[in-house]
C-alpha cells in the first residue's frame, strides 16, 4: 500500500515554515525554511522536531542544482534539470548509494512520475486534491519517503522560482 502526502505550494518558500501532511490530514513533516544562509536551505524535521535531511542549493553551477543531505549532512542526492528535455521536463536526482532516480512529466503543473529505471517509485499530482495550491506525492512501499518529499519540493523550488525567493504572497 503506497502512502500519499499533502503539500501546499503557496507555502515553498525560503524563509517560511510549512507542514507535510499525510492521507488523514495529519501533519507529518515540518520543513524549516532557513534565511540566514547564504544558499537557500530547508531543512526536514519529523513532528517532534527531529530533523532528517535537508536541502540546500548549490551555488555557483550552469543549471539549477539542489543537494539533498542527510541528518549528520552527508549528500544523499543530488538534483539537476536535464539540458534537452523534449516534449516534457526532465530531471535526474544522482542518489548516493543508490539507484537513481528519473523525474518527467509536467513539472509546472504538478503531474509527473518519479522512477528508478523503469520502475515508478512515486507519483506527484494535483488531481487528488480540489485545491488548486495542493499536490500530493503517493509513494511506492519500500521507498525512501524523506527522500522522494525532499525531491519534491526541491523540484517545486526550481521549478517556481518567484515562490523560492520568499515574496510576500499575502498581499495578493
Amino acid at each position: 500500500m503506497s502512502n500519499r502526502y499533502k503539500i501546499r505550494q503557496n507555502l515553498i518558500s525560503i524563509g517560511d515554515d510549512f507542514w507535510i501532511e499525510n492521507a488523514e490530514g495529519k501533519k507529518t513533516f515540518k520543513v524549516d525554511g532557513k534565511v540566514l544562509r547564504i544558499r537557500k536551505t530547508l531543512v526536514f524535521e519529523d513532528a517532534k522536531g527531529t530533523k532528517l535531511a535537508q536541502i540546500q542549493e548549490r551555488l555557483l553551477t550552469i543549471r539549477d542544482t539542489m543537494v539533498i543531505d542527510d541528518a549528520d549532512g552527508k549528500e544523499l542526492a543530488v538534483i539537476k534539470k536535464a539540458l534537452i528535455a523534449p516534449l516534457r521536463d526532465r530531471w535526474t536526482v544522482k542518489v548516493r548509494n543508490g539507484e537513481d532516480l528519473d523525474v518527467q512529466g509536467s513539472i509546472l503543473d504538478h503531474e509527473y512520475t518519479i522512477k528508478q529505471g523503469r520502475t515508478r517509485v512515486a507519483e506527484v499530482s494535483k488531481k487528488w486534491f480540489s485545491f488548486t495550491d495542493t499536490y500530493g506525492v503517493e509513494i511506492d512501499p519500500g521507498q525512501n519517503e524523506i527522500l522522494i518529499l525532499a525531491v519534491a519540493v526541491a523540484i517545486d523550488m526550481m521549478a517556481h522560482p518567484d515562490q523560492k525567493k520568499g515574496k510576500d504572497r499575502k498581499a495578493k
